[in-house]
């Protein structure tokens, strides 16, 4: 025992042991279910949301919302008439519920269950609600699960936001299974600021004759959509199709089709048709006499290649 009156202390009697300090943590999966819980749940609900077209009634917690987004906290507290929070109910017509209701899943437990139906509306909106850790969730998701249906609305989604790692990596699916994604609904569909690309690349595994006739397809679509001639909208993009690569009786039928739907330049046909006229690549210019990966061998090609050497 040390003397009476002593110092207090350890069994030595020296300064006493610092008491340490250590942040421990509980089940997350307990507390994730437990949020999970409140998603769309009337029980202390204080935001009313009418959201989509039909304005579907969502319900939700101002103090989750407005802790974890900016976007909520700055729509949330903005004064009404009278001063204090919004009016509600709070509309937001151009969100599919669906994926609201993943958004939410996300801001109340950090986690999120996402599907190709309704990945690309969430990233969506996790780009307009300014989330950058769901927008690269939504990124790596659909990366991941790219095919032939989903790869030209990731690209159309891609080239509207400035995604540019997911830009490049539909690009490159699309170089590599070309005459699949030329024949669906969403290829037709496609801004002309999202098809240029595609038909820039020299790795696109099709003929040029069966993507000329994608392309021919596309404008008409765009055309009636537009409400624009076919040349018109087909104007951006036309000058990536390499018509110096088809053979003379391909650029024939080409020609006659063009008269009776117009949407290639003349003057572009006349270069091609010069080039074979020259029995060299001269008549070509850029990378229009460049073969593609896909491109079917041609007895004039041999020509285009000398001019490339």
């Amino acid at each position: 025992m040390g003397p009476p009156g002593g110092s207090p202390g350890g069994p030595s009697g020296g300064t006493p042991a610092q008491i340490a300090s250590h942040s421990m943590q509980g089940d997350p999966a307990t507390f994730r279910a437990a949020l999970r819980g409140l998603l769309n749940c009337g029980r202390f609900s204080d935001v009313r949301f009418l959201v989509g077209q039909d304005r579907r009634e969502v319900l939700a917690h101002r103090c989750l919302l407005t802790s974890r987004c900016d976007y909520f906290r700055q729509l949330l507290n903005a004064e009404g008439p009278g001063g204090g929070a919004p009016q509600e109910p709070v509309v937001l017509a151009d969100v599919p519920p669906e994926a609201f209701l993943t958004v939410l899943e996300f801001l109340y437990t950090n986690s999120i269950t996402l599907d190709r139906r309704t990945v690309l509306e969430v990233l969506i909106s996790s780009l307009e609600y300014g989330l950058s850790e769901l927008r690269e969730l939504c990124v790596e998701f659909v990366v991941h699960n790219l095919d032939v249906e989903l790869v030209c609305e990731a690209l159309q989604v891609a080239v509207t936001f400035g995604l540019r790692r997911l830009r490049e990596r539909c690009l490159h699916f699309i170089d590599g299974h070309a005459q699949d994604v030329l024949r669906t609904p969403a290829f037709h569909e496609l801004s002309s600021a999202a098809l240029l690309p595609v038909l820039h690349s020299d790795r696109l595994t099709v003929d040029e004759v069966e993507l000329i006739a994608a392309t021919r397809h596309w404008a008409r679509v765009s055309s009636a959509v537009l409400e624009q001639p076919m040349e018109q909208v087909a104007q951006a993009v036309v000058r990536e199709l390499r018509l110096p690569l088809l053979s003379p009786s391909e650029l024939s039928s080409l020609e006659e089709q063009n008269r009776v739907e117009p949407f290639i330049p003349v003057e572009q046909i006349a270069e091609a048709w010069k080039c074979h006229a020259l029995r060299r690549g001269e008549g070509t210019r850029g990378i229009q006499g460049r073969r593609r990966k896909g491109t079917t061998p041609r007895e004039h090609h041999r020509y285009l290649e000398q001019q490339s050497k």
